[in-house]
């Protein structure tokens, strides 16, 4: 059996040097699958910190796999409780003993119990950093969050995506929470289709949307097919779009699980419907955006945002809003979504839509803040064309 740090750290190293967080490197099955996942992604959310409390101990930084044992090492020390420290230096040391390097275990080994023996130490460093630093964000990110937030509402906010994301099912009728540890496979229903892996907070947009049985929806931007299921299981019959091959294959297949590969037709692009002057009561467009609701799900994208991001994802969505209101009927309702709780990509968004296409009205917004709703951050607003 392959040491369960060593998979984690390979996972952890191909991150660094290719910026992609590969979760598919991560094991589907055996006993360690739920630890080894743990480890990674605690990991790669702690980065900054797990290199601040290392600083001390480590005389030049290194790179490659060394590093990455380092932070594998030190994220169970620092942030699972449930390791206990000799574990977490025993096994991580044998992981870095299949490297080539006979080095690499004995700096392994030295580091991490540096580590140990100056907890005290490392608190009181904690202690004095800023909170960026100490919670492990990018200093831009986490200021717009204190000047929005405040201080306190700021650190909640990150308290909260540096836990592990809860697994919900969503079926037709409710959201059941996963126990943690259990594989989604493993639960009666999921061979039939009975349920998908989706957060309450994507419910919000959906309801906006308020799909019923005969109802035709457009959803714009459908893939990995979450919303989608949600809306077809209302009894709506919903055209699916999803321009990106791959993203579009994944959507195809979720639906093949749940069974609704017969009453959702699935598009490669909005450009046929728009030659043909087709427009539909209901339209959702639920856009790409920073990911910032969903930091907890998505260890790696704190790490991608940058204020530049941030500004090329307003544009794209903007064209998008822009596209989905030539395809909303007159009376219809356009439903603008995202799983982002940065202004620009949700009311910043809205305002400038509505200056742009008078014809139409806001009905309603809602926004999921995750410390004040429980669930993934979101946000959805219904938009109606004038009749």
């Amino acid at each position: 059996m392959r040491n369960s740090r060593r998979i984690a750290a390979f996972a952890v190293a191909r991150w660094i040097a290719t910026g992609e967080f590969p979760s598919s490197m991560l094991p589907e099955e055996g006993p360690d699958r739920a630890f080894v996942q743990d480890l990674a992604y605690v990991t790669v959310r702690r980065r900054r910190a797990i290199r601040f409390a290392l600083a001390p101990f480590v005389k030049r930084w290194p790179k490659g796999e060394l590093e990455a044992l380092l932070y594998v090492g030190a994220a169970q020390i620092l942030y699972m409780p449930d390791v206990p420290d000799f574990a977490a230096v025993n096994e991580t040391v044998e992981a870095a003993k299949e490297s080539d390097k006979p080095s690499v275990a004995r700096v392994v080994n030295g580091v991490l119990r540096s580590l140990i023996r100056g907890r005290a130490e490392t608190e009181a460093r904690f202690a004095a950093a800023g909170a960026a630093e100490r919670e492990s964000f990018p200093d831009g990110l986490y200021a717009r969050w204190e000047r929005r937030f405040g201080a306190d509402g700021a650190e909640r906010l990150a308290k909260w995506h540096n836990e592990p994301a809860e697994t919900y099912l969503a079926y037709p009728d409710r959201f059941e929470k996963l126990p943690r540890g259990r594989r989604v496979q493993d639960v009666e229903g999921y061979a039939e289709g009975r349920f998908i892996v989706q957060d309450p907070g994507t419910r919000f947009a959906v309801e906006l949307l308020s799909p019923g049985p005969g109802d035709e929806v457009l959803d714009l931007c459908a893939a990995p097919g979450g919303k989608t299921v949600q809306i077809a299981w209302r009894g709506a019959k919903v055209v699916a779009c999803e321009v990106n091959p791959r993203r579009r294959r994944r959507l195809e297949e979720n639906l093949a699980r749940v069974r609704l590969s017969g009453s959702v037709d699935t598009v490669a692009s909005p450009e046929g419907m728009e030659a043909a002057g087709r427009v539909f009561p209901k339209v959702l467009a639920d856009v790409p955006c920073s990911n910032t609701g969903v930091l907890r799900r998505r260890p790696d994208a704190r790490w991608n945002w940058s204020e530049e991001g941030l500004s090329s994802l307003v544009r794209l969505q903007a064209s998008i809003a822009d596209r989905a209101a030539a395809l909303v009927a007159p009376g219809g309702l356009l439903v603008y979504s995202t799983c982002s709780n940065e202004p620009e990509e949700n009311q910043g968004q809205v305002a400038s839509f509505l200056a742009r296409h008078p014809g139409f009205s806001l009905e309603r917004e809602t926004e999921s803040i995750p410390f004040e709703s429980g669930c993934d951050g979101s946000y959805a607003a219904a938009l109606r064309r004038a009749p």
